[in-house]
């Protein structure tokens, strides 16, 4: 049976991240690494008028800075230079802007194909190989590491397992990994939608007493519409004709960009806030989505994710020979708690003051968002949550 030092169950962003991020150090250690993915990444990007994005915030830019892999990513990632806030209706509002917080951009908005893309192709062949496509049916802890079990009725055994197999996890419940799971109550709509004006690099949070929208930008001239409403609510638009939705969103969002003039392919996500209760074992960590699952409209999931890679990263490489040491992980996830802790707390309780329609609530929220626009230091404190670096270094003169 053969055996490789870290199987990455997950090829997708968060995996293919973590194996980029390790690669140089585990050339040096001689270290194998195995991806294994149901579904083969595409030989070449395919630009797609309907193509799924991330929001990167410019912490996660400055981990792709570090890895060399910026410069390539950036051909393609439309940079976020202002955020307008609002509440509908009402008279609150406050606007971050990148040069304010004396950096070239406050995020970027990538489409998931092309950042897929720009992974894959850097990885070292001589260092990470792929089992794809393939599905891994079992996990079983053995001394020293873990058997995985494929679909293919073949084995292979691993000093270290990292479960980053998705929100919807199989292997997580196989596992008797418990999570915490609480429901908004709500569905995203994700759309993309061309602008009757030019966007400038402006995203939008609009909070509405429907539930809060984000407009993002992204390259040619497009925009990433992430619409929260109610379960049968959010199915009713997504099933209306391409006209009605669009006056209704126009209705919704004003004419901040002009005319909205095409809507694409929409689909529905349920959301909840999702987390496991364990996210380290022996041989075992689990990361991305898997262990913890946001709401979208703050833009803080993979950002999150993408910090545990490089911390979860720098503690191998400067653990044991062998990965997997239950120390090591442990010393990671305490590393990872408190960013953890803030980012998923400030994602939550942005949700929900801004998706009550009560009379107190949307009061103090409009208070609040009047004195982020009135006081420059709470509103730089908010930008730099959203931007990721709320346990990180001050960005200022790194640009």
């Amino acid at each position: 049976m053969s055996r490789v030092n870290l199987a990455i169950i997950g090829g997708g962003l968060v995996g293919a991240s973590l194996a980029l991020t390790l690669q140089a150090g585990a050339k040096a250690r001689g270290w194998k690494i195995l991806l294994i993915e149901p579904f083969a990444p595409g030989d070449s990007f395919q630009p797609s008028y309907d193509a799924r994005s991330s929001a990167l915030s410019y912490g996660t830019r400055q981990i792709y800075d570090q890895l060399g892999l910026w410069s390539t990513i950036g051909r393609r990632a439309e940079p976020i230079r202002q955020i307008h806030v609002s509440d509908r209706g009402r008279f609150g509002a406050t606007r971050l802007d990148a040069q304010e917080e004396g950096v070239p951009a406050l995020g970027y908005v990538v489409e998931n194909a092309w950042l897929g893309q720009c992974l894959w192709q850097a990885l070292d062949s001589e260092v990470v190989t792929w089992r794809c496509p393939a599905e891994v049916k079992a996990l079983q802890p053995i001394a020293g590491g873990y058997c995985v079990q494929l679909d293919d009725d073949t084995s292979l055994e691993c000093d270290l397992a990292i479960l980053a197999d998705g929100g919807r996890s199989g292997l997580r419940e196989q596992l008797g990994i418990h999570v915490r799971n609480t429901p908004y109550d709500q569905s995203a709509l994700i759309a993309n939608i061309t602008p009757g004006e030019p966007h400038r690099g402006q995203a939008f949070e609009r909070f509405t007493e429907q539930g809060p929208m984000a407009l993002l930008p992204l390259p040619d001239n497009r925009c990433a519409l992430v619409w929260t409403r109610q379960g049968m609510d959010a199915r009713r638009l997504a099933e209306l004709d391409e006209r009605s939705f669009l006056r209704e969103l126009q209705e919704v969002f004003g004419y901040r960009l002009g005319g909205l003039r095409q809507v694409g392919a929409r689909h529905l996500y349920p959301l909840a806030l999702v987390e496991a209760q364990e996210q380290v074992r022996p041989h075992l960590v689990v990361l991305g989505n898997a262990a913890h699952s946001l709401h979208p409209i703050a833009g803080q999931g993979f950002n999150l994710s993408l910090r545990d890679v490089q911390s979860l990263a720098d503690a191998l490489l400067a653990g044991p020979q062998h990965p997997g040491d239950l120390a090591t992980l442990q010393r990671y996830h305490q590393r990872q708690r408190l960013d953890q802790a803030l980012t998923i707390g400030f994602s939550d309780q942005v949700t929900r003051l801004f998706g009550s329609n009560q009379p107190l609530m949307a009061a103090g929220r409009n208070i609040g968002l009047l004195g982020l626009d009135l006081l420059p230091p709470a509103r730089s404190w908010f930008a730099r949550q959203a931007m990721g670096l709320g346990t990180r270094p001050d960005p200022r003169g790194q640009a």
